[in-house]
């Protein structure tokens, strides 16, 4: 697109109102003048903001050359950020190396001179009543690191792990000084980056400071070092989360301290691909800011990855507002390159659609230099987000909870999580390429309260659940909730040992007989798959044979008489009082005398009948539907189909078979549905991913990076309503709309559209 053209579109967001257009134009100098309310924070009416902070510090290991962050200048940034219709601006004010203000503390970089650029900036932003956030990195402190060495982390060895700091050090300290320094700028709060104990092994920190802590706590010396046999361990684990959650916690009071409206959040990792590596949980770490604040990361964790942990920080931080940051770079924060406008449209809208507000990073150029076509862009898509502002944040409508237990991720995942992961990550998958209203729910707050947001709770090869657990999701069922379970959900002890049963057998209606460790496993369901010789115990009842008469809600879309791969644990099951479905087989790698050493990173072919594929169940007036096997993980593997996909969204409908809104949609357009019960509205959200197709890449192959999304697609869609339709209308002009009953049928041409319904 022209730089003329992006001009065009950085002013002017057209708004569709009933059957006109309203043509509005977006000034920045018109939002920057409102002045913001008193008595609310800034970030509660928060739409969309930026972040900006220079690239190369993190490379240089204080070896920086002279021109470094030169050009890097506070009242600048401040007004590219109002022209761009930033909201508020988060700058980077301290990385490893240095900080960007006149501290007694730490140095700034050699170019500055004189120059103050929080200064800058805070005096800018104070004409604009523009809110300024400081951003302070946490983690990483090499300057001082080289300076207090003492302050290091240590392995279990002793030897400090020189990029990390003790959590339990002075540091704490220092960090609390540093804040003051800031403070008294006049800013508006701090988002801190981020309280992490590293991402990988050498694990620390085991210093002299933390075991004397740990003695104190557990009255028992610390573990020798990672030893998932040792109940110590489980201890150390417990340390090193409370260890960062303490540390969280003091900074936040001594902001507070500071003064009770500055307002702090946390760049957080308690989600995938995350594990207790970083020593932080779900819940736990994502509450002791005023809001949580992750991260989309497409480039390194999928495109999948901005509604999964937009519905994942909703739900760790229930009733609060939540940030997540996305970037103008195509490859990582660093990369220097811009992405085409589409591209960064379908990431906002994807995530103010399931309800975040969102901040928008640059970075700058190793010299501090603005890059103007980026800032284009990003006016473009800023400006349409608030032009839009009325349309996010409304209710959620959904109808599947996936369940994420840390201590499966801990004590199954181990230091290869994300085998539970995929499972996780893969229900999450089906659930958008089926345009299925989803959300999460953990166990760190799991309550019947939370339960009953969901006509249907997944539970996603969860191996480990507590007496508890089972008890909030028998009492589900039982008062007509509806269970999906998976691959080997309840088949281990808190310490990840495999039990005999599973916990969760009353519920599925039938016994363990034997678990089946690879994961290449197949499925049939014929017109005489039912009923096999692993039993069927349940199918003389009439509710049984009512169940078999549905069953084929679950083989819509598949052929009968074909095995098709779902790969994943899997579990033979002996029915009690459920009704078996379809045929569970194994593969020819059960008759090798080595299963795991020949080809183990490639499934072998069906084998033989070992026992039902699925059972479905009643218990009260709810039902369970439990797979022998892991369509969830399957549609996440490396090896996945749209077969088992299909299968788990069938496996929803059974559960649910009328849900208030069903829609039908290409698999690449992502839906979210959201309710104003206040005015009887609901609004469907049709994000679209449409990327280019990509070449090999030159090195690191068969990795192929994802493509840029540069053009609109065209696309058809079809809305049914359960409830009743009065009314419907399209956000976009270009939007073809035809209303048959309580069913509208669509045409669209765009990135983002919302269909404005009312019942």
């Amino acid at each position: 697109m022209s730089h003329f053209l992006l001009k065009i579109l950085s002013v002017v967001i057209r708004l569709t109102a009933g059957s006109f257009c309203l043509v509005t134009v977006l000034c920045a100098t018109a939002f920057a003048g409102a002045p913001p309310v008193a008595s609310t924070p800034w970030f509660a009416d928060a739409l969309v903001g930026m972040e900006v902070g220079p690239t190369g510090a993190q490379f240089a290991g204080g070896k920086h050359a002279p021109d470094y962050a030169r050009n890097f200048n506070g009242r600048d940034i401040v007004q590219r950020c109002l022209q761009a219709n930033a909201e508020y601006l988060v700058l980077w004010v301290r990385d490893g190396d240095f900080t960007f203000h006149n501290s007694k503390r730490l140095p700034k970089p050699a170019s500055f001179g004189d120059r103050d650029v929080l200064r800058e900036a805070a005096d800018e932003a104070r004409r604009h009543r523009l809110p300024l956030i400081v951003y302070c990195q946490l983690q990483y402190p090499a300057h001082d690191l080289r300076l207090n060495p003492d302050w290091k982390a240590r392995a279990a060895d002793g030897k400090p792990i020189d990029h990390l700091v003790c959590y339990n050090s002075p540091y704490t300290n220092a960090v609390k000084e540093l804040l003051a320094e800031m403070w008294s700028y006049g800013i508006s709060g701090f988002h801190l980056d981020m309280v992490d104990q590293g991402f990988g092994p050498p694990h620390g920190c085991w210093c002299d400071r933390c075991q004397k802590l740990f003695e104190a706590a557990y009255q028992r010396p610390m573990p020798k070092g990672v030893n998932w046999e040792d109940d110590g361990w489980d201890k150390m684990l417990q340390f090193r989360y409370a260890t960062s959650d303490r540390f969280e916690k003091m900074l936040t009071d001594s902001i507070r301290g500071l003064d009770p409206r500055a307002t702090v959040d946390f760049n957080y990792h308690g989600n995938p691909p995350f594990s207790w590596e970083v020593g932080q949980t779900p819940v736990v770490h994502a509450g002791n800011g005023d809001f949580v604040t992750g991260e989309a990361g497409q480039w390194a964790f999928g495109a999948l990855s901005a509604s999964f942990n937009a519905a994942w920080y909703r739900a760790a931080t229930p009733g609060k507002p939540f940030q997540v940051a996305v970037q103008r770079g195509v490859r990582m924060y660093h990369d220097q390159t811009t992405r085409p406008l589409n591209d960064m449209r379908w990431e906002m809208f994807t995530l103010l659609a399931h309800g975040a507000f969102v901040t928008m990073i640059d970075k700058t150029a190793y010299d501090g230099w603005l890059d103007p076509m980026a800032y284009d862009r990003i006016g473009a898509v800023l400006g349409e987000a608030r032009a839009k502002r009325g349309h996010f944040r409304q209710t959620p409508v959904h109808e599947v909870g996936i369940y994420f237990s840390t201590r499966t991720r801990d004590w199954m995942g181990r230091d290869k999580p994300a085998y539970y992961f995929q499972s996780v990550q893969g229900a999450h998958k089906a659930c958008v390429y089926e345009h299925i209203g989803f959300g999460f729910l953990f166990d760190e707050n799991l309550n019947p309260e939370g339960l009953r947001q969901f006509p249907i709770v997944c539970l996603p090869n969860t191996g480990i659940l507590t007496e508890r657990e089972v008890d909030l999701f028998r009492r589900y069922v039982e008062e007509g909730g509806n269970l999906l379970i998976t691959g080997q959900s309840g088949q281990f002890d808190r310490m990840g040992r495999t039990l005999a049963q599973s916990v969760l057998n009353e519920l599925i209606g039938a016994k363990v007989k034997a678990r089946l460790e690879g994961a290449d496993h197949w499925m049939r369901f014929g017109p005489d798959a039912n009923g096999t010789s692993a039993g069927n115990a349940g199918a003389s009842s009439t509710r049984a044979a009512s169940t078999l008469a549905r069953s084929n809600v679950l083989t819509t879309d598949l052929r009968p008489d074909w095995p098709f791969l779902v790969q994943g644990p899997a579990t033979i099951y002996e029915p009690t009082t459920a009704t078996p479905v379809g045929q569970l087989l194994d593969s020819h790698r059960a008759s090798l005398a080595n299963p795991q050493g020949y080809n183990s990173d490639w499934p072998l072919s069906a084998r033989q009948v070992v026992g039902p594929a699925v059972l479905v169940n009643h218990a009260g007036k709810g039902k369970v539907v439990t797979f022998a096997g892991s369509p969830d993980l399957a549609t996440a593997s490396e090896h996945h189909i749209v077969e088992a996909r299909r299968l788990f969204a069938n496996a929803v409908r059974l559960l649910n078979p009328v849900p208030r809104v069903l829609v039908s949609a290409p698999a690449n357009v992502e839906a979210v549905v959201t309710d104003d019960p206040a005015t009887r509205t609901l609004r469907v959200h049709l994000i679209a991913y449409n990327a280019t197709p990509q070449t090999t890449p030159a090195k690191e192959r068969p990795y192929v990076l994802p493509g840029l999304i540069e053009d609109a697609p065209i696309f058809r869609a079809r809305l049914e309503f359960r409830d009743g339709l009065r009314g419907a209308k399209a956000l976009n002009p270009t939007t073809q709309l035809k209303k048959r009953g309580n069913r509208v049928e669509l045409t669209v041409n765009d990135i983002h559209e919302v269909i404005i319904c009312n019942y």
